[in-house]
Parts: C-alpha cells; structure tokens; sequence
C-alpha cells in the first residue's frame, strides 16, 4: 500500500498526476485520431490504462496510455478490420478481440517472468526501431495538415505525394493552422514551462479557429465526434468475431503485446534513472496488461508506459502510484463533462502535436554518434529503421537482435558470446566489490556489447556506499554502441548515489576513442577524472583524498 499512497509525497503525487493529465488531454485525442478509431477511443484508452496500470503495474511513477508506437500498429489493426468486416462499427468486435489478446499476453509475459529479456535488445536496435516509428508518425501526418484524411501506411503516402496531384487540394488555412500549432509548442515553453505548450496550443489555435470560422475538418466530423458520459462496454461486440479470424487476432495481439512490453519497460528504466528506484519488470507487465485489458473492454486504444508523461509526472513531484490514478481520474472526468467541447478541435491542430511528437521520439544521440561506433552498429540501426518504416515492425526488431548476436558471435564466437553473457549476469548477482578507506574498485574485462550492458548496471547499483568509484577498464577489449552508453548510464547513477567516479581507461586503444567521441568523456565524466593507467589514478586519489585511499586502489587492484 505505501508504494500507491506516501503521506510525505501527496502533494507532490497530487501535481504529478495533474500535470501528467494535462499533457496527456492533447496526446490522448490525437493518437485516437490517428489510429483511425476516433479521438474518443483515445481518450477511453488514456483514462483506463492510467488508472490500472498505475494500481497493479511495478513502476511506482509510470504514467500510461496511448503511445506513438502503439497507435502505428493499432492503426494497422483498424485498417485490416475495416477491410475485412466493412466499417468501423462493425469491426469493433475484432479490434476489442485484437486489444484484449495484447493484454492478456502481456499478463502472461509477467506471469512466466519474461521482462528481463528486454535486457537483450541492443541500442541500435531500439534506436533505429523508435526512429522509424517518429518517421512513420510524421509521414502520417502529411496529408491531415493539408486537409484530408491520412492514407493507412507510409508507402501509400509516399506514392500519393510523388504523383502531385494532391497540391490542387492543399487547405491553406489547414497549413497555417498546423504550422502555428508546432510553433507553439516549440516556442511558448521560452515564456513559461508552467503550462504545458501543447495544450496551449490545442486551446489557443481551436479557439482561433472557431473565431475565424474557418474552414476546417474537425473532430466533430469525425465518426460522431466525441461523446459526452461514460463509455460503453463492448464485450457484447465479440460474437462478430468466429474462429476464422483467431490467428490474425493472436498476430496482431502479440504484436501489441512486444511492441508494448519494449515500450513500458524502457520507460519504467527512465523513471528509475529520475526518482532513483528500481522498477518491478514482470510486475509492470501484468499491470500493462490488465490496462490494456479493460481499455479492450470500452474500445479504448491499447497503450504501454508512456515516457514524455512519467518524465513529466517525476518533474512535477509524483513519487507513487497515485499520481498515476490521478491522472487517469482527470481525464475521465473531463470525459464525463467536458467530451463535447472537443469536437471542436481541427484535425490539422492535431497533427501538428503529432508532428512534434514524431520529431521528439527520433534519437538524435543513436545518429549523431554514428561516426563514433563500430560500422556494424550504424548499419543495424539504419537497417532496423528503415525495415520498421517501409515493412514490419517486430520483423524490424527481430532482424536487427539477429544480427547483433551475429556480430558478437563473429566477434567471440557463439561459446564465447554465450560466456561473456553468463559470466555479467553472475557477477552482477554475485557479492559486490569491497570497500577500502572510502574507495571502491571495480575491474571490468573482456568485450562489453548489448548483452552484458544491464548486468553491469545491477552490479553497480549493488556497490556498496562509498566516496569513490573507480571503474578498472584496462583489460577490456572492446566497447559497442550499447555498451558506451550503458557506461554512460552506470556513471551518472554513481554521480547520483554521491559516489565519486573514477575510470581507468588507456590511451593507446579504441575504447578511449569511443567514449569521448559520444560524450561520455568529458560530457558525463570530466577529463581530470579519467586516467590512462592505475598509477595516475592513485596520485589522484593521493592528492585529493589521502595517502590510506591511494594505497587502497593499489591494494585492491593487486588483489
């Protein structure tokens, strides 16, 4: 119970979740439009998850609901129903059947303790697979900003862009009215931070819009528009659905289910990283998949943990589960009474959120580091993003995880890959380094790839208090993508468990080269505090700690 309320943190939970439903008014009706169900669905979907995954999820500060990710494929499922039983109405049976099997496998993934396998997706491959997912939102919503429907996939609206016909229907009024949105949302943070911009920009330009009665395509024409109340249940719908269509309802629920277990699970690490906690993985699937469940049964968007919202609800002082709840609360109250207001709303404001949304989600890091890391890591990134935008999502993934492990048993051999694995993952379980005169020394060795990454953060997490960390690179032999950063994060949680780090890394080998061209020397770590060998290290600690703390590091490193 003290994880879903803490009386010391309240308030803080109190503002989190307000906060966090704020934002979330904005992204709810957009991705609902998008997926191609209605801005009502999406509003359903935010409310539910919010509500259940918050209460029964392991991630005390997680906020859900739709997610960019999420709503691609579930745009995906919306056109295969359309197509196979005629209109949205009647296809709401197999969209509920499609969103409850995602949950239930979920449930499932938790049950049989699968989270830790998110531990195995390389960098690049979550890099090039969230890349490719902002591509394929922004590609999107070509089309809404110039006033008409958007087309189910990217290459139809590539081949619809390349034949210009579509220029001689280009809604001026819609242009201007996206491009100001995205102006906003960029711009008005520079006057405050204290509202949150796409909101403002989802007020100020659906009121500029009813002032000027332009002519603009709103939610209101949009399947009925939004309702006012609650939504109705729709467990009935299911007799739609026979056994013909049982395989495709797994497909795509197992879909969902990867795609929403990759999603949440990266973002409880990100509230980890914020609120210094540790996350309960499997319990986190189950209480995804509950969400995801009773979203299923009001037809409301399946969704996973969503980041722009948790980073948000830390900010703002959310510690508990609570705050997530709260968050949920908001929305379904503004269902209750203020839904109809929203019918307002022109489709080209949304896609400029959705704009903004698709840009945000692009790492910029994974490719500005590119000429930093081993050849073999930019290509699975470029390979997964473009497979991810053109084909299939999860074929994306799974190709670019085969060819990691490629790479590393090329590397190592398949033995060898299988050892260094092993090996991270009991030490990491093992007992942690010693601590000598207030210095702690961690010897690291061998390759250091993907798959040894999250061992080496619970190693790390496991040290025992100390005033300094020192991080023994000397003996490894190579540094990929994930690993780089993994080290980045490894330093920053030392920084903010108030150890001081350390590293030894020589100056004469690639690691060296790596870690300073992606800015984890000295953007993380300064350069005074990285040494090319033990012996520098020691006249460090031997000038700024004392002669016992510089014979502890030799000590331990002769051990």
């Amino acid at each position: 119970m003290k994880d879903i309320i803490n009386k010391k943190d309240l308030r803080g939970d109190l503002f989190g979740g307000i906060t966090a439903g704020i934002v979330a008014i904005p992204l709810a009706l957009a991705f609902g439009s998008s997926s191609g169900m209605g801005a009502i669905y999406g509003l359903y979907g935010a409310f539910a998850i919010g509500i259940v995954a918050a209460l029964f999820g392991g991630t005390r500060t997680q906020i859900s609901g739709p997610t960019g990710p999420m709503t691609v494929i579930t745009a995906l499922v919306v056109v295969y129903a359309m197509e196979e039983f005629g209109d949205l109405d009647a296809g709401l049976g197999f969209l509920v059947a499609c969103f409850l099997a995602a949950g239930a496998i979920q449930v499932l993934m938790g049950v049989f303790r699968l989270g830790a396998f998110i531990r195995y997706i390389p960098y690049p491959v979550l890099s090039g697979f969230m890349s490719g997912i902002g591509v394929i939102i922004i590609i999107l919503q070509i089309f809404p900003a110039f006033g008409e429907a958007s087309s189910p996939n990217t290459v139809t609206v590539i081949k619809n862009l390349s034949d210009f016909s579509f220029v001689s229907k280009i809604n001026l009024a819609e242009v201007g009215i996206c491009i100001a949105t995205v102006l906003i949302i960029y711009l008005f943070p520079r006057v405050t931070k204290a509202v949150p911009s796409a909101l403002v920009a989802l007020v100020a330009m659906t009121a500029l819009a009813a002032v000027l009665n332009l002519d603009l395509r709103l939610i209101a024409d949009e399947n009925g528009g939004v309702p006012k109340g609650f939504p109705e249940i729709l467990i009935g719908n299911l007799s739609s659905v026979d056994s013909s269509h049982l395989a495709v309802v797994l497909k795509f629920g197992l879909m969902l289910a990867a795609l929403g277990a990759i999603d949440s699970l990266l973002t409880s690490v990100v509230a980890d990283k914020m609120t210094r906690t540790r996350h309960k993985s499997n319990q986190e699937l189950i209480g995804q998949g509950l969400g995801n469940m009773t979203s299923a049964c009001i037809g409301g968007l399946p969704g996973a943990g969503a980041t722009m919202r948790t980073v948000v609800n830390a900010n703002a002082g959310g510690r508990n589960k609570i705050s997530g709840v709260i968050h949920g609360t908001l929305l379904l109250l503004l269902l209750l009474g203020l839904g109809p207001l929203a019918n307002m709303i022109p489709f080209s404001v949304l896609a400029g959120i959705l704009f903004t949304v698709g840009i945000s989600i692009i790492d910029r890091k994974g490719f500005k580091d590119m000429k930093a890391v081993p050849t073999s890591d930019s290509l699975i990134l470029w390979t997964v993003l473009v497979l991810t935008v053109f084909w299939n999502l999860l074929f994306a993934v799974a190709i670019g995880v085969f060819m990691a492990f490629a790479v590393s048993i090329k590397k190592n051999g398949f033995s060898g890959t299988m050892s260094l694995i092993g090996s991270a993952e009991k030490a990491a379980k093992g007992d942690a380094p010693t601590v000598t005169n207030d210095v702690i020394v961690h010897s690291v060795k061998g390759p250091q790839f993907f798959a040894t990454v999250f061992a080496f953060r619970d190693l790390i997490a496991n040290f025992p208090k100390s005033k300094f960390a020192v991080l023994n690179l000397n003996e490894v032999t190579d540094f990929d993508q994930s690993a780089a950063y993994g080290l980045d994060d490894a330093l920053l949680d030392l920084k903010d468990g108030e150890y001081t780090p350390l590293l030894i890394v020589p100056g004469f080998n690639s690691n060296l080269t790596i870690l300073e061209e992606t800015n984890v020397i000295p953007g993380t770590i300064s350069s005074d505090q990285v040494f090319a060998d033990s012996k520098a290290c020691a006249e460090w600690l031997r000038s700024n700690a004392g002669e016992d703390s510089a014979k502890a590091l030799e000590s331990q490193l002769k051990g």
